[in-house]
């Protein structure tokens, strides 16, 4: 409706006709993958075998293994940069013996 204005209706609000589409043919959607038989699997295939379910555990350990040492990592990083905001905060108030200094005392012989 280019260059024609709605007709007004109460309080001067312009009406707008909404009308179905009442056609016969419809467009229908294309699929991206013109083909997906080659990625069915048939009822024998569907038994998995033995060596695909074993390195398919040994993945998913590894896959664990590595979010628990992620895990571990940022709760060893969190806690140090804990402790260097204490330490930092003791030091720039002025107070000394903020951090302690080990000596390890040696042998007289």
């Amino acid at each position: 409706m280019t260059g024609t204005n709605p007709p007004l209706g109460k309080h001067g609000a312009r009406i707008l006709a909404f009308r179905r589409y009442r056609g016969t043919h419809r467009q229908t959607a294309v699929s991206p993958v013109q083909d997906l038989v080659k990625f069915e699997r048939g009822p024998r295939e569907q038994a998995e075998e033995p060596g695909e379910y074993r390195h398919r555990m040994i993945v998913n350990l590894a896959a664990f293994l590595v979010v628990i040492a992620l895990i571990c990592t940022g709760l060893w990083l969190a806690d140090t940069m804990a402790r260097m905001r204490k330490d930092q905060d003791c030091v720039l108030s002025g107070r000394r013996g903020c951090t302690p200094v080990e000596v390890i005392p040696k042998d007289r012989w």
